[in-house]
């Protein structure tokens, strides 16, 4: 079904390297690149009529800002290892991924606690640890007098590579891109301490949390006050 819904799409004009496909909905991630117009969308439903064709602004946000890191760490034709824990973070690693298997000929393995040694030999494991839980556990540690070790730093294990495509994302537009598009996913855990500095940081520092992630980037890649 999935094969035969692409290739209608391709027919259609539209480029699937910019949507993402997921159960009977159809995320668009690049409204431009895509090319999926409402008169297209329509003929699409007329053909598909159980499919699900959704635009959403934070999507596409949330979208580009991963892609930023994944031109750097993907490779063409990976097999990437995802693991579900059926979070909303865990729902948005995927449809991120997703249309990566047209771009760039990944395979995505979509499993549950297979850990790091798997019997797919997965070249990479995405993780979907997100900005807020990166910057959360830098306050964390700074309130505890310890060094900074971002969760980031670690970038293999056990010989296989690890990515973090949620690494810029706000918990924020998963939440809203959740509700707003009335999906049933676990919410993501917080630190209460952590977010109630966040939330009254970001009433005067615009960009707080992307601001905090790029100075503690700056001093591991200096080597000051970085384990």
């Amino acid at each position: 079904m999935k094969k035969d819904t692409i290739d209608f799409l391709a027919i259609l004009g539209v480029d699937t390297r910019y949507v993402s496909l997921y159960h009977n909905y159809i995320f668009i991630n690049n409204l431009k690149f895509s090319r999926f117009s409402r008169k297209r969308v329509e003929i699409f439903l007329a053909k598909f009529p159980h499919w699900n064709v959704i635009r959403s602004k934070i999507f596409q946000k949330m979208c580009i800002r991963a892609s930023r890191s994944l031109s750097q760490s993907l490779n063409p034709g990976e097999k990437i290892l995802v693991l579900k824990d059926d979070t909303c973070a865990d729902l948005i690693l995927y449809l991120i991924l997703e249309p990566y298997t047209r771009k760039y000929g990944i395979e995505i393995i979509y499993e549950k606690d297979l850990g790091f040694t798997n019997e797919y030999r997965a070249n990479s494991i995405a993780l979907s640890i997100t900005l807020d839980q990166e910057v959360g556990k830098l306050i964390n540690q700074l309130f505890n007098g310890e060094k900074i070790k971002l969760s980031s730093m670690e970038t293999e294990k056990e010989g296989t590579k690890i990515i973090y495509p949620l690494i810029n994302i706000p918990d924020s537009w998963i939440e809203s891109w959740a509700q707003n598009n009335n999906l049933t996913c676990a919410t993501i855990s917080k630190d209460d301490i952590s977010q109630d500095l966040l939330e009254f940081l970001e009433q005067y520092v615009p960009d707080v949390r992307e601001n905090m992630l790029k100075t503690a980037i700056y001093l591991r890649e200096t080597g000051k006050f970085i384990e």
